[in-house]
């Protein structure tokens, strides 16, 4: 790396009386600074679908749109996996920032620029563009979490980090209706949440901070007293690009086993969500508003539902991140088949099973993330996280909209649930697969 973007260079410890207030006044700095930088992106990551239908009346087919709003998750895939491995090599204050200026910047285009959306090609390009910037937010806060937080404290911090997506998510629509109100122009959808998006990259340059070693700080296991299995002084010097990719990603057996189970966690997450108000719409007959609801309680149920599995993985599984994950995909499977077979004629019983789904799916989502993280040296997290992500989003994700489509309009809604809850055992199987390990951890942390 050149210049400002290197890793932040390690200064001198300070004395020794400072050390602790100065850590624990940090590291609530900086969490704030990843947690709304984080939601930051997310307030720039569903605009395009707020525009879709005045895009439709100004001519485009939703085909044509869908094919747009594809690159998003193309490209996020792509660059989650190698910005990541940038990101390792980068000091976290300024890339993370940075990346949330230019996703912004492409909205701005969006928002004032005629020919943004003049042709499905360039709005391919931008969108790709976004999602490649996109992918520049969760790596610098994986490696951020793994430098000021130990291993036992990972799975809360990691879990109420995690909501973050949540959060800036669901703030898009009020910002939209805002931009109408104020401006009385769909176009709002773009610039406004970009404007606050700004303000939120100033905020998260000014509260973030790279290592604890470039704050004068010694590692957070030896301040935590909190050493990983196998940790030693190596564990701080930074690996070359080759040691992260090669020997610490590619070698790593139980990282491919994680890999694979998102694949199968993410066709689940999106075949759920995406396909909820089709649904429900034709199976169990809901009106507009009910399916509205419904897609609503789905997101936000995870909110809670993540928190206390980052908790349970901590406290009653001690740093078990495999059977957490199992357990909460298994009462996955069972809300599944209960929103399956559940008879049309009860409404209440088929939001309570998808708000069930809701509530535990994004559990393991954010497990998958954390179990990513401490598989490898803390050096290499990003672009360990990276790797996960690039597997669920170019797996799960474009699967869950192209092979649930295909799927359901040749063997129906059946067909469909069979595809996703063989997803649903597959990911049970592959998380399993790292059980041993995480029940070594488990030992440690007892």
């Amino acid at each position: 790396m050149i210049g400002f973007l290197a890793p932040a260079a390690h200064r001198p410890l300070i004395p020794p009386d400072r050390i602790d207030p100065t850590y624990r006044r940090l590291r609530w700095q900086i969490f704030a600074g990843i947690f709304l930088g984080y939601a930051g992106y997310y307030l720039l990551r569903k605009n395009f679908s707020l525009a879709m239908p005045y895009l439709v009346e100004q001519g485009y087919s939703r085909g044509e749109l869908g094919t747009a709003l594809s690159a998003v998750a193309i490209a996020y895939g792509l660059s989650k996996f190698l910005m990541g491995l940038v990101s390792d090599r980068s000091d976290s204050r300024y890339f993370l920032p940075i990346g949330l200026v230019l996703s912004a910047l492409v909205m701005f285009l969006f928002g004032f620029a005629p020919w943004a959306t003049s042709s499905v090609s360039i709005m391919f390009v931008l969108l790709f563009l976004n999602g490649w910037f996109q992918g520049m937010g969760w790596p610098p806060s994986g490696r951020t979490m793994v430098h000021w937080w130990s291993q036992k404290e990972r799975g809360g911090v990691v879990s109420v980090w995690n909501v973050a997506h949540n959060v800036g998510g669901g703030l898009i629509g009020p910002l939209f209706l805002l931009g109408l109100a104020w401006f009385n122009d769909w176009h709002a959808a773009f610039y406004v949440p970009a404007t606050v998006a700004l303000g939120v990259a100033v905020f998260a340059f000014l509260t973030m901070r790279d290592t604890p070693q470039s704050c004068g700080l010694p590692s957070v296991e030896t301040w935590k007293q909190d050493y990983p299995e196998g940790y030693d002084a190596n564990h701080e010097r930074e690996f070359s690009t080759r040691e992260i990719f090669v020997e610490h990603v590619l070698k790593n057996r139980l990282l491919w086993y994680i890999a694979f189970a998102n694949v199968f966690v993410y066709l689940l997450r999106y075949g759920v969500l995406d396909w909820a108000p089709t649904y429900l719409k034709e199976a169990k007959h809901f009106s507009v508003d009910k399916t509205s609801w419904a897609y609503f309680l789905y997101e936000w149920a995870g909110i809670p539902g993540t928190l206390l599995c980052g908790w349970l993985s901590d406290k009653l599984f001690r740093g078990n991140r495999g059977a957490t994950g199992v357990v909460f995909m298994v009462g996955v499977l069972i809300a599944t088949l209960v929103y399956w077979l559940n008879p049309e004629g009860n409404p209440g019983i088929d939001l309570a099973a998808l708000i069930c789904i809701g509530f535990l799916i994004y559990g393991p989502v954010m497990l998958i993330g954390l179990q990513a993280l401490e598989l490898v040296p803390k050096k290499a997290a990003g672009t360990a996280a990276g790797f996960t992500g690039l597997f669920g989003y170019l797996g799960g994700s474009v699967a869950a909209s192209a092979l649930v489509g295909y799927t359901t309009d040749h063997y129906g809604w059946n067909g469909c649930f069979v595809l996703l809850l063989s997803a649903c055992v597959l990911a049970i199987v592959f998380l399993a697969l790292t059980l041993r390990h995480d029940g070594a951890a488990a030992k440690r942390h007892a």
